[in-house]
């Protein structure tokens, strides 16, 4: 939309501002097809606006997931009006500094600012049944066998096939290991809670030290440890091994103190949910960058590639997998 349209529809809606003092600026956002911009309306006050696609599903239940969230005193931003027939959210600026942008800051910096995310991600894991069942309507498709099978497609078709080229016979057969059929329906044989789905250093906002969630709105049915695992094997921020083993132990306590229990197969699942994030991160990277222009995001593939083949090579039953990834580097 125009920024003059964009602007008189802001006057509309907060009549008390002083239009000729508004400065509006795009914000260059992800590989989404919202569109995102910061009204500045003076040196102390600016608001975000979002322009989404009315024919995206999951864009229509925003709203309502983040005063869900909000109502369980999960940090979010603080949602000031929306346009359901424009497809215009004007929400709460939280500022420019996100958990990636600390990502040179020490170790003793940034464990503050991942155990304040930790918190808030422990906390909505730990909501009930009861509670959860009332934003089921809400929601995309919960995370199941035909979902993960999916992501480990999508990382076939767009990073092994558009990205490396690799022939189609050779992708059929990889897609097709028994292992992988496994391991989908290994992991949706676990009992579910609501997960982000895209926790990463991108979606927290850091505000007065402390982290706020963004990008929710893909939120569903799934495993907690998907979510762990997206922070952990981020592939925005090289996270070395002790630090990840130091996010592993204070998340479990969180859990413990939300009267979790963790169980023996809390290391499998992390692994394995591990191996399916990193797919569907290194598909999306394939598809934004080849298919949808967005050329920035081919530069997290080794990242990510090598993540991949760390997390896989624990992983038993996908030999010719692990064989297939070494031969690409």
């Amino acid at each position: 939309m125009r920024t003059d349209l964009l602007l008189r529809r802001t006057r509309k809606h907060f009549p008390r501002l002083d239009v000729a003092a508004i400065k509006i600026a795009p914000i260059q956002k992800g590989g989404s097809d919202r569109k995102f911009y910061r009204i500045r309306c003076s040196e102390e006050q600016a608001l975000i606006l979002v322009k989404y696609n009315l024919e995206r599903e999951e864009n229509r239940h925003y709203v309502t997931i983040a005063s869900f969230l909000n109502e369980h005193q999960i940090r979010v931003p603080e949602i000031y009006f929306h346009d359901a027939d424009e497809g215009l959210i004007w929400l709460e600026d939280l500022g420019e500094r996100d958990l990636y942008s600390y990502r040179d800051e020490s170790w003793l910096v940034r464990r503050a600012f991942y155990e304040s995310a930790l918190d808030q991600i422990a906390a909505l894991h730990a909501l009930p049944e009861s509670v959860c069942i009332e934003m089921e309507q809400h929601l995309p498709a919960e995370f199941n066998s035909e979902l993960y099978l999916w992501e480990q497609n999508y990382f076939f078709e767009n990073c092994l096939g558009r990205i490396f080229k690799m022939e189609k016979t050779k992708l059929a057969q990889l897609a097709s290991l028994p292992a992988l059929q496994e391991i989908a329906d290994r992991l949706a044989s676990f009992p579910r809670v609501l997960v982000h789905r895209d926790f990463q250093s991108q979606n927290i906002i850091i505000r007065n030290s402390q982290s706020y969630l963004i990008d929710f709105q893909g939120m569903r049915p799934g495993l907690a440890e998907y979510d762990l695992a997206s922070l952990l094997y981020d592939p925005y921020v090289d996270l070395p091994e002790s630090e990840r083993a130091e996010l592993t132990a204070y998340y479990r306590g969180r859990q413990l103190e939300h009267g979790i229990t963790i169980n023996g197969d809390f290391d499998l699942k992390l692994q394995l949910c591990g191996m399916q994030r990193l797919m569907q991160a290194l598909g999306a990277y394939g598809f934004l960058g080849l298919v949808k222009g967005h050329k920035h995001f081919l530069q997290y593939i080794p990242a990510a590639m090598n993540s991949l083949q760390q997390v896989v090579a624990e992983i038993d039953g996908v030999t010719e997998l692990k064989k297939a990834l070494l031969q690409l580097t």
